[in-house]
This record gives structure tokens, sequence and C-alpha cells, in this order.
């Protein structure tokens, strides 16, 4: 693998004004984001994206259902960890953030259905099954939210590739909460 630099606002001067919003909205810079800092497009996308997923028609709990689900199945240890915090401080339950980590199916059916049909996204490559897509608007959700499950995993794309390629160290923030896939008992909901 390259060997990728974590940058901050003066080693990456034209992603500076990214850099410190960054820091203003996490109270540091994530190492993601200064590793993504290397290439200011991939940090502005990344960025602007996870504010476009932020205003779906999604719950917080249900975003980081999507964004979690995407994690694991893409074996992500830092994001998985990132998330778990993440989720933590957005008051998601802490049992659907095991059944996160874990793989295992969540008790609320609704969120189950969400979690499940997310899964089926990102195995078949965005190829689901009608009745992936029945059994999803049968829990009562929309089409909408069909498309919002394709942004979120679209969102993830970026930051777990992005985490593979340049094996980014997880921040000191997260360490309490690491991932690892020892975790995960079913791939499969």
């Amino acid at each position: 693998m390259a060997d990728f630099q974590i940058h901050t606002a003066q080693s990456a001067p034209e992603a500076a004004e990214l850099i410190q919003g960054a820091m203003n909205a996490f109270g540091f810079l994530p190492n993601l984001l200064g590793t993504m800092a290397e290439a200011p497009a991939l940090l502005e996308g990344y960025m602007t994206l996870a504010g476009i997923f932020d205003q779906t028609s999604l719950s917080p709990t249900e975003r980081q259902i999507v964004l979690m689900v995407n994690n694991r199945l893409n074996g992500c240890t830092y994001c998985m960890s990132a998330h778990t915090g993440i989720s933590k401080s957005q008051g998601v339950p802490d049992d659907v953030i095991e059944s996160l980590r874990t793989g295992t199916p969540i008790a609320d059916a609704q969120l189950e259905a969400l979690r499940v049909f997310a899964v089926r996204i990102n195995e078949s490559r965005g190829w689901p099954e009608q009745s992936d897509i029945d059994e999803l608007l049968s829990a009562g959700y929309t089409n909408r939210t069909i498309l919002e499950v394709i942004l979120g995993t679209a969102l993830k794309v970026m930051s777990n590739y992005t985490n593979h390629i340049a094996s980014t160290p997880l921040d000191d923030a997260f360490a309490a909460v690491e991932w690892t896939p020892d975790e995960l008992v079913e791939a499969v909901g």
C-alpha cells in the first residue's frame, strides 16, 4: 500500500478551509479527513455528501444503520469504530449499535427491515431482488428511503476505500469503541 500522510491545514493548504470546518465540527481533525486532504476534491466531496446525507428523511439512528452496515460489510475497522462513537453521541440505542457491530438482527422490526435492505444493496451491488424492496416498503419505508440508502452506501465507499488503501490509524477519540472483524457474528441478515 502507498504511504499516506495525515495532513493538517499547514501541510495541505488547498484543503485548509475544509480542515478547519472539520475541526470545528468534531473538535479535532479525524485522521480520515486528514488523509483525504491529500486530494482536496475527495475531502470536499465526502464532507459535502455527508452533509447531504444528514438532510435525508432518515433519522440519526436510521442513517447510522445504513452507514454502519456498509462499514461492517466493507470491513472498515476505522469507520466501524468511529461510527460507534458517533452513534453513541447521537443517542442510537446500545442494542442497535451492538447489532450493527456484530451483524445480528435488530429487535425493532422496522429498523431491522432497513438493516437487511442496506445489506442487500451492498451485497447485490445495487441489484436487490423485488422481494427485498417489497419487504422494506411493507415495513413502512418508501421509494425515497431506497434512494437514500443508495446515497449512504455511496458515502461509505469514499471513506471505507480510503481507509483500506491508506491504512488510516484510529483516532484516540474512538479507541474505547474500537471494532475488529472478530466481532462479526453473521454477515447476512
